[in-house]
Parts: C-alpha cells; structure tokens; sequence
C-alpha cells in the first residue's frame, strides 16, 4: 500500500521475516558500517532510528525516575527543579544549537567521504562546548539563590534547594559535552555509540538517585542536592567514555591526537551554522521560561504540576524525536552524497511513522492523563493541573510528528536559521503573549497557559511542514 503526497511517495512496508528483522535489529545495536547514501532507504531509517530512539528512551526514563524520586520530597522540591531547568534550558539552547551545527557538519563530510575534515570538526565543537559551559559555571556557582529568587521560587526552594541548582548548572560542562559529542556520533551515523554512552551514563543517575537523596548505609540523606550530585557524577563517566571511544575509533569517525588543536576556519563554520540553531532553541527555551514564570505567580502547584507533566511528555515522544534525529542525519549525508531527492524521500516517511506513532500516545494522554500523574505525586491538586494539561497536548500531538521531522530535516541541511525564525513568530510572538492573555488578563490560569501553548504549536508545526516542502533546504551549503 502507498500514499501519494504531492512531493514524494510514503511507503508502508510489508513487515519483514522475523529472522532479517532480528539481524537488522542487532546490526542497528552492535553499530553498522553500512553507507547510509546506498543502501535502501528503510533500512537506513531502521539501523539509525532504533538507536536513537533506545538512546533517547534512556534519557527520558531518568528524567522521569529523577522527577519521581524528587517528587517524594514535596511540592516545593519539584517545583525547585523545574525553575532550575528553566536556566537549564538556555544552556540546553547553547549545546543544542551547536549540536545541530555539528550533525549537520559532520554528516556532511561524511557523505562526502571526507573523514579527516569530519574529525576536525569534532574536536572544534567540543572546545567551544567547553567555552559555553563557563559562564553558566560561575553564574550556578556564586548566584544560585539569587537564580531562584528572579525566577519567584518559594522560601523552601531558596533556603534548601539551592544546592541543587548549585551542582546542575555548576557542573553543567557535563551536560554540554554530552550533547555535543553525542551529536558527532549520530552525525557520523555512529548512533549506537551514542545509544550506548548514554544509557551508561543514566543508568549510574539511576542506581545513585535514590542513594543520595534518601540516604543509603553509610550515605548521608542529600535530599535534592543528591539528585544532582547524582547526575553529575553519571554524566561525567559518560563523557570520559565518549572521549575514549572518539580516540579509539567508531564505525564512521576517528579523533586522532595529531588533531586536538584550535583551527580557526573550522571554528569559524561551525559558529556561523550553529548561530541558527542556538537561536531557535533559545527562542523556544526562553518561551517556556516565561511560561513558568506565569505559572509560579499561579502558584507552586502549577509550576509542580507542570515540570511533572512535562518529563512524562518527554518520556513518551523520545521515539519520536530518535525517529526525527534519524532524518537529520539521512538529509546531511545525502545532501553530501548530492541526492537531495533521497534526502527528501526520508523525510516524509519519517513523518508519516512519526504521526503514527504520536497518535497512538495521544489517545493514552486522553483516556490515562490522572493515572500518569498519580504515578508520581498524590497531590490531588499537582494530578489535577497536570492531567489537564497531558489531554489537551493529546489534541495536537498528530501535529507535532510532522513538526518535528520537518525541523530535523532543516537542521540536518544546515539551514538553522529558517527554523529560528519560524520560533521567534510563533513562541515570542504568539504563545507568550498569547498564554498571558488567556492566564492572566481572561484569568484562566494554568489553563491559559496551557492552551496558549497548544494553539502556537499546533499552528507552527503546521508552518514548518508547509516551508519544508518548498525544498530551500536542498541548496544550503555548508
């Protein structure tokens, strides 16, 4: 069966035999060697999506077991969390944009058979990872009750969970390598490189969490502080295993000694594409900063109920976003192998699994949104305000599969600065204000938020989809 769009035809595959099944399965998480330009094009969605998706999963699952954990703690401990991620969000603006920028860079070179220029790449990213991280550094260090406070956090959050905020954005450098030189990898097409690091990395977040927030034998009770301490200590083996590795040598990419030097031209390139995407990011990062400022003038609850809802969203469409990081590195490569028509072709099946897919998590939104919440907080207020924002995210998520593939696919081309602009209308524009109106001025509240927040996305998804099928992207050089 096949179903024709005016650009490129969607093809749902028959199901394979369960023995190729199986091998391409262990293929995609044992690392393949295949060229991704040649071979068919489903199977080069299935050998680089399934790692994603699994590397993803993994991220997300700590995200939710962290917020779990914390959650125990009390409205005040979650809501802590979720104003420290706040700032946390205009770092994640910095590493994801300059990941962006080396996926699309290194995909490139990698389609263009171009290996010595792709590890140059690499290790250009990486020391401007470790410029980013400093100010960050110093600001989480030597200003954290003063971060919180700006942010209207509540005396417990000020008092006791500063700390934490001290350890996240303190030790941050962690985090922002780990993005980056995970987007080297999946770049490179080394996706279950990536998959790997991180559920190592996450695994130990996971088994010290509860350790060091409740207190183990000998181990002190580190409350919310342990969670961070927690993550910092899993996130930085991580990073050292990814070092290794990119010394040692993946299936695709290889950092040689002789290479770890300054080159100013290489620099030069990958800021001037990761301008675009550090744009963007900050542009949608920023936006939810003033979503949650709103939120914590609604009250604690609301801002509890809205870091919860959020890490379960998170946790439910990170197959999506493998699916969609898959196509950015498909569009890279192919574009450097000059076949922007293949290029093309996978995004729009990409697209077509993700709203499959989505859809299917929508209707679980609809029907067990209480049931989702009361997993992890039986504050009947926190499981109220965040049910009702899981059902409504159900109505758009259909939406949000296409959104963001086609956002991949321009990143992955290396033309970031499209979807930048597309954010700077619809987040600054349209849903702050917007979300203000309906939560201050009309007095709904969280639910202002809430559906101002749908209204912006499903309208920008439908954009990007829209601008994507141009085809623009298929002559950016870079």
């Amino acid at each position: 069966m096949e179903t024709k769009t005016d650009h490129s035809t969607i093809e749902i595959a028959q199901p394979l035999p369960p023995s190729s099944t199986w091998k391409a399965l262990k293929e995609a998480i044992r690392g393949s060697e295949a060229d991704y330009t040649k071979i068919d094009l489903k199977r080069a969605i299935f050998l680089l999506a399934v790692p994603m998706i699994l590397e993803l999963i993994m991220e997300s699952t700590f995200a939710v077991v962290d917020i779990f954990f914390v959650s125990k703690l009390g409205a005040s401990a979650t809501a802590t969390v979720g104003l420290t991620e706040t700032y946390l969000y205009l770092l994640y603006s910095l590493a994801m944009g300059l990941a962006m920028a080396v996926t699309a860079i290194v995909a490139r070179r990698i389609g263009e058979k171009n290996r010595e220029d792709a590890a140059t790449a690499a290790v250009q990213s990486i020391f401007l990872a470790l410029l980013c991280s400093v100010p960050f550094a110093v600001a989480g260090i030597f200003f954290a009750k003063d971060l919180l406070t700006l942010m209207g956090a509540d005396t417990w959050s000020i008092e006791n969970g500063y700390g934490y905020t001290q350890w996240m954005l303190g030790g941050n450098v962690v985090i922002v390598l780990l993005f980056v030189i995970n987007a080297i990898f999946r770049g490179a097409g080394d996706a279950a490189i990536a998959m790997r690091v991180l559920w190592i990395a996450n695994g130990i977040n996971i088994v010290l969490d509860p350790i060091l927030i409740f207190g183990w034998g000998p181990i002190p009770a580190m409350g919310i502080e342990g969670a961070a301490i927690a993550t910092t200590i899993g996130r930085g083996i991580g990073v050292a295993i990814q070092l290794w590795t990119l010394v040692k040598g993946g299936k695709h990419i290889r950092v040689k000694l002789t290479q770890v030097y300054w080159e100013g031209k290489t620099v030069v390139n990958i800021v001037r594409t990761s301008l675009g995407g550090v744009g963007q990011m900050i542009v949608a990062m920023t936006s939810w900063i003033f979503l949650m400022r709103i939120l914590a003038d609604v009250g604690s609850e609301a801002v509890a109920a809205s870091t919860i809802a959020l890490r379960i969203m998170m946790f439910t469409i990170m197959p999506a976003w493998g699916l969609s990081n898959a196509a950015a590195t498909l569009v890279g490569q192919n574009l450097g192998a000059g076949n922007p028509e293949r290029a093309e072709s996978s995004v729009w099946k990409i697209g077509f699994y993700n709203m499959i897919f989505l859809i299917i998590v929508s209707i679980v939104y609809f029907f067990f949104n209480e049931e989702l919440m009361r997993i992890f907080t039986d504050d009947d207020r926190v499981v109220s305000i965040g049910a009702e924002w899981l059902q409504i995210l159900s109505y758009s998520f259909f939406v949000y599969g296409w959104w963001m593939v086609s956002g991949q696919a321009f990143n992955g081309a290396g033309d970031t600065r499209t979807p930048t602009k597309i954010n700077l209308v619809f987040f600054w524009l349209i849903q702050i204000p917007l979300s203000y109106f309906l939560a201050i001025q009309l007095g709904w509240q969280h639910s202002g938020v809430f559906w101002g927040v749908f209204i912006s996305e499903t309208s920008v998804g439908l954009f990007t989809l829209w601008l994507f099928s141009r085809g623009s992207w298929k002559s950016v050089k870079v």
